[in-house]
């Protein structure tokens, strides 16, 4: 290094650490602006967060019960630990490998065969050119989410009911006899995933229907102008527009498998389909709640978060390689 380069370089040493010194201040009040500019809309997001921290992440502190044997008298920590007696317990029950059965093939059929429906219904409702119409459709496919299964079933026994339900009123004339619906076990699924589809299709859809407004109306008009139908702009615009929408939705239902919903299952089930209806959520309520046995039924949950989380994690793997991962 010659002299004259020593000299440039003390020079302009001094200038790039007071430029480095004036960027940092600026950069920090800049985010302190920020901050305070945020601060309403971080205000806004507090109870959310509470809520989060109280029913969602505190409650996980209680698992530890799982590997206990829990008592109200000693509580969650005095409790006897017990390490994986539970655990073996629980799978040991007689009719633990039906009920886990069940839990995954009505599971499997609220995802394969429900996922779908809030997807078209989305598209129909954006097709639909008839503002009133729309208006009309959507609330008439919402509502059903407003109900609780309580009402919901008590609307399938008075339509399905073998004895006074409507379609057996028109059917036994025809064919001689009434049909149990609500007694066999195919029906019974039938209805099981058909009253969830109709419940919660049109609430899913909202989802969507979000989606499809970000869609720039000039790609249905370029594609119009080189022939395109109606199914063809649905086909190469509509669907590749909302995939990412799509994957995201149908990762976070995987992770739902294990959770078939109590109260649709608890109200719809009878003793005659219990081979077919009896699932994780109602085993662990009338084992756990009702028959007090907090401990195993503790176990079963930490069984079936376990399960959920790989099944997450699993469908996350495969959405990336078409690099629509969550993360």
């Amino acid at each position: 290094m010659t002299t004259t380069e020593r000299r440039v370089k003390a020079i302009s040493s001094p200038i790039q650490s007071k430029a480095t010194v004036a960027s940092r201040i600026h950069s920090r009040n800049w985010n302190k602006k920020r901050l305070r500019q945020n601060v309403p809309i971080m205000l806004m997001f507090l109870p959310v967060v509470l809520y989060f921290l109280i029913f969602r992440y505190a409650p996980m502190g209680g698992l530890i019960i799982a590997f206990k044997s829990y008592n109200f008298h000693d509580g969650i920590w005095g409790s006897p630990w017990v390490g994986l007696d539970n655990f073996r317990l629980l799978f040991t029950q007689p009719k633990m490998i039906e009920i886990i059965r069940n839990t995954f093939i009505l599971s499997f059929l609220q995802v394969v065969v429900g996922f779908p429906f809030p997807v078209m219904l989305a598209i129909l409702l954006n097709e639909a050119r008839k503002m009133w119409f729309k208006r009309i459709v959507q609330t008439i496919v919402y509502l059903p989410h407003f109900l609780h299964w309580v009402i919901i079933g008590g609307l399938i026994i008075l339509i399905f009911s073998q004895e006074k339900g409507i379609i057996n009123h028109w059917l036994a004339p025809l064919l001689g006899s009434s049909f149990p619906f609500l007694y066999n076990p195919s029906s019974w699924i039938t209805i099981f995933v058909g009253s969830g589809i109709w419940k919660s299709a049109g609430w899913n859809a909202i989802i969507y229907l979000a989606a499809l407004a970000s869609i720039d109306p000039a790609l249905y008009e370029s594609a119009g102008l080189d022939g395109a139908g109606k199914m063809r702009k649905i086909w190469h615009i509509t669907i590749p527009s909302i995939r990412p929408t799509i994957i995201i939705m149908f990762i976070l239902s995987v992770g739902h498998v294990m959770e078939v919903g109590f109260d649709q299952v608890y109200v719809l089930q009878n003793s005659v389909v219990s081979n077919v209806s009896e699932v994780i959520s109602t085993w662990n309520f009338k084992v756990g709640i009702n028959g007090g046995r907090f401990s195993l039924a503790a176990a079963m949950g930490f069984f079936e978060s376990f399960v959920g989380l790989f099944l997450v994690i699993a469908a996350n793997r495969i959405a990336r390689r078409f690099d629509q991962g969550l993360w």
